[in-house]
């Protein structure tokens, strides 16, 4: 049964920018808290929960305009807060820990809009339709990670004992997860816009926009210093 389909938005990217901001912060934060003060490479399955969790937000961000910028722009936002995470853990920008998530993060969103590219609109307006798109973007995501030595430098994490990428090792749990996690990012996405549109006055305003918006960003930054202070 096709679901009933949400109006589109018409505004460009930019007029979302509280929404992209905030979801960047918070998958920034949820980026951290799951990482748990990540110092060396990801531990066993946690790399592959992160890539479902991404598509989480990368779906929540597609939903909000269905242009590539906004993906992108969240992407970004959570790029930026994986280097203050860095600060907080005397770690450099060229690290296992942090230069190889934060390119997780670009292949995720390059793997999310190639797939939703060929799959085409009317396909992932189903839920079936963004479950496959869910698992066909974390299967060419994880097979594009072991090529961040290339762009860091640093070679991906392996199976101890072997030369086997984490990330293809336990690609069937982040296809599996990505099957749930998608879905639940376009459900989240149109709910988010059907608020939208309900309080419409609200959301316009200058207290939401200058902010509601930048406030979710500085909490969940001290949330994470409050983490990392706890440690």
């Amino acid at each position: 049964m096709k679901l009933k389909e949400v109006s589109m938005p018409t505004k460009p990217a930019a007029n979302h920018f509280p929404y992209i901001l905030m979801v960047g912060a918070v998958w920034g934060f949820a980026e951290a808290a799951l990482g748990a003060g990540l110092r060396t490479c990801a531990s066993f399955v946690s790399g592959s929960i992160m890539t479902a969790v991404a598509l989480f937000f990368i779906s929540i961000a597609w939903v909000l305009t269905r242009r590539v910028i906004t993906p992108v722009l969240v992407v970004a936002v959570v790029s930026l807060m994986k280097m203050f995470d860095a600060v907080l853990l005397s770690l450099p920008i060229r690290h296992g820990a942090v230069a190889n998530p934060i390119f997780a993060f670009w292949t995720e969103v390059f793997a999310f809009m190639i797939i939703i590219a060929v799959m085409k609109r009317a396909f992932s307006q189903r839920r079936t339709g963004q479950a496959a798109l869910g698992g066909l973007a974390a299967l060419l995501a994880v097979n594009l990670f072991p090529l961040v030595r290339y762009a860091t430098g640093i070679p991906a994490c392996v199976v101890p004992g072997t030369g086997y990428p984490l990330s293809l090792y336990y690609a069937p749990i982040a296809i599996v997860v990505s099957l749930l996690t998608v879905p639940l990012g376009f459900w989240a996405g149109e709910k988010v816009l059907n608020a939208a549109a309900e309080h419409e006055a609200l959301v316009q305003t200058k207290a939401f926009r200058y902010v509601a918006s930048p406030a979710t960003l500085i909490i969940c930054l001290l949330i994470i210093v409050i983490l990392r202070l706890a440690r």
